[in-house]
C-alpha cells in the first residue's frame, strides 16, 4: 500500500475526527476536505463509515462521499463496516480498503458494537467471506480497540490484545492495527506490545497504530511505535476524534504535527506539510476553534529550521 516514502500515513480525520462531533459538515466540506488531503500527497484516507445513520448522522451521506473520494485513483479510500451488513455496503461502494474494529475490552466491545468479543470475531469472519467473494477485493485492515487502556476497564491485558491479532491474521485480514481508542497508552507500553505483536504475527505481516493524544503522549507513542518497527499509522488532520466512552478525552494524533516529526527524523512520508495545513481552513468554517489542536498550527513552522539539513546524532 505504501506508495512512496519510509513511512506510511492514513489521514482519519474524514471517519474518526467526524463521527463523535454534534456537528454534521454538509457533504461538499467533507468531500473538499478530502480533495485537499489528497492534494497534500496524503496515501490513504479513511473516508467515512457504513454504520445506520439513526445511529451516527455524521455518515448519513457516506455513499456520496465515497464515490467522491473514489474518483483520486492515486490513494487508497477506505471506510469503516463495524458488522457484514455495513461490509455489503462499503463493497458495493467499491472502497479500496475496508476497516474492521474489535475492543479487546469486553466491556468496551459490548458498548461500542452491542456484540461480545466472540460475537463479533463471527462478524469478522462473515465480513472476510464477503470480501473474498466480491468482485472488487479490498485491502481489510483488522483493529483492535482499546488495545492500551480501556475507559471502561482500566488495564488491558496484552495477552488478550495478541489472541486478538492472531484470530485477525488466521481469520483473513490483511492488515492489524492497534488502537489506543482512549489514549491511556504511553511509549514502554506501546514499544513493548508493538513488538510482541509483530514477532507473533512474523516479520512479512503489516501492523499500524492508531494512537489518540488524550494524556499528551501521542506523539511519544508513535515515536516508540518506530522504535519497536512500526512504519504505518493513522492521525487526523487538527488532532480531530476521540471515543464517546471517553468524556473529555483528545482526539487522536494531529497529522500535521506527525508529519512534522517524521520528516524531521529525516524519514520520508509523500506527503507535503504545507498543503496539508491548509486543510486547516475548511474546518474552521464549520467546526469551533477549540476542537482544533496542533502544535504546528498554533508555533508555526519555525522559519530558521527550513532549508536546513537534519541535525545527525546527538
Amino acid at each position: 500500500m505504501a506508495r512512496q516514502g519510509d513511512v506510511l500515513i492514513c489521514e482519519v480525520g474524514p471517519r474518526d475526527g467526524l463521527q463523535n462531533l454534534d456537528i454534521v459538515l454538509p457533504t461538499e466540506a467533507k468531500c473538499a476536505l478530502i480533495d485537499a488531503i489528497v492534494a497534500a500527497g496524503v496515501p490513504e484516507i479513511d473516508a467515512g463509515s457504513f454504520v445506520p445513520p439513526k445511529i451516527v448522522p455524521q455518515f448519513a451521506d457516506v455513499d456520496a462521499v465515497i464515490a467522491h473520494a473514489l474518483r483520486h485513483r492515486g490513494t487508497a479510500i477506505g471506510a469503516l463496516a463495524p458488522n457484514a451488513k455495513g461490509a455489503e455496503r462499503a463493497l458495493a461502494a467499491g472502497v479500496d480498503t475496508l476497516y474492521f474494529v474489535i475492543s479487546a475490552s469486553e466491556t468496551h466491545n459490548r458498548a461500542n458494537v452491542r456484540r461480545t468479543v466472540e460475537d463479533q470475531l463471527d462478524q469478522f469472519r462473515a465480513v472476510v467471506a464477503a470480501c473474498r467473494a466480491a468482485e472488487k477485493r479490498p485491502h481489510l485492515m483488522a483493529a483492535i480497540s482499546t488495545a492500551f487502556g480501556c475507559s471502561l476497564e482500566g488495564r488491558v491485558d496484552p495477552a488478550a490484545v495478541r489472541r486478538l491479532a492472531l484470530a485477525f491474521r488466521a481469520g483473513g485480514a490483511d492488515e492489524v492495527g492497534l488502537a489506543d481508542t482512549v489514549g491511556y497508552g504511553n511509549p514502554a507500553q506501546v514499544k513493548a506490545l508493538s513488538k510482541a505483536v509483530q514477532a507473533d504475527l512474523g516479520a512479512d505481516f503489516p501492523v499500524r497504530l492508531h494512537l489518540h493524544d488524550t494524556l499528551g503522549l501521542g506523539l511519544a507513542n508513535a515515536y516508540a511505535g518506530l522504535e519497536a518497527g512500526i512504519t504505518r499509522f493513522d492521525a487526523s488532520v487538527s488532532g480531530l476524534g476521540g471515543c464517546p466512552f471517553a468524556p473529555g478525552a483528545r482526539g487522536n494524533i494531529v497529522t500535521e504535527d506527525l508529519v512534522f516529526m517524521m520528516h524531521e527524523l529525516g524519514l520520508k512520508t509523500g506527503i507535503d506539510l504545507d498543503r496539508l495545513m491548509e486543510t486547516r481552513a475548511i474546518l474552521a468554517a464549520h467546526i469551533p476553534a477549540p476542537l482544533l489542536t496542533g502544535h504546528l498550527h498554533e508555533a508555526g513552522y519555525p522559519k530558521v529550521l527550513r532549508g536546513q539539513p537534519l541535525a545527525r546524532g546527538m
